[in-house]
Order: C-alpha cells, then structure tokens, then sequence
C-alpha cells in the first residue's frame, strides 16, 4: 500500500520550504493549474509514502488539535541530529506535546499552518 497525506493550504511555497528545508524533504512532483489547483508532492525517494499540499483561490479552513499529528522517524541518528540542526538553525519553536509519550520520545515543532510534526527519537533510542 502506498500513502499519501493530502492537505490544502493558503501557503503552498512556505509548506514546501518548510519541509524540503528542515526536513530534508525532497519535491517529489508538483502541478500547476491543474482544474484550478496547484500542487507539491514532497517526501523521501523510493519510499511508499508523500505529502501532498495543494493550493487554489478556496482560502483553505484547518481545524485540527493538540493531538493531530504528523509523526516522521528519521532512518538513523545522523538523520535525526540533521533535522534537530535545521530546527535549531532556523529559529523553530520546540513545542511541549499534549500527550506525554511524545516528551520522550520525540520533538513538537510546527509547520507554517500550524499543524503538529513530532520528529520521533524513538526508532534512534531503540537502536543505541
């Protein structure tokens, strides 16, 4: 199975910066005016998943809560170090997560909509 996470946003260029940039990310695809919309596929080459965000004249309604989240395990420490890094580097704001499980086992940043990314240590920690 494959998965894709679609989501509309007001801020296409920003949601790509922002996940090519401190998440290592890469543009996988993108559109243009494709009925109206213009789109980014961002991820990992040669894994099974994306995210998609796409953008028109609809001004984009997001509600979601403390417990939403995108949740990424990156493959190794020197990975996770990197993101961490970029986080660091580019001013984001750490967050402290609702739930307690993610204060160990993960980092709360949030993207430019101000959805939840949890970069998760857990996988690292498993391994060391």
């Amino acid at each position: 199975m494959t998965f894709r996470f679609a989501r509309h946003t007001n801020q296409l260029k920003a949601l790509s910066e922002f996940y090519c940039r401190i998440l290592n990310f890469e543009i996988l695809g993108h559109f243009k005016n494709h009925k109206g919309y213009d789109g980014v596929f961002l991820g990992k080459p040669g894994m099974d998943w994306h995210v998609e965000f796409t953008q028109n004249k609809d001004q984009a309604q997001h509600t979601f809560d403390e417990d939403d989240l995108l949740v990424f395990y990156p493959e190794n420490r020197k990975a996770y170090d990197s993101i961490l890094n970029q986080i660091e580097t580019n001013n984001i704001k750490i967050l402290k997560p609702k739930n307690p499980y993610w204060e160990l086992y993960g980092t709360l940043i949030q993207d430019p909509d101000g959805y939840n990314i949890i970069i998760s240590n857990q996988k690292i920690n498993r391994l060391a």
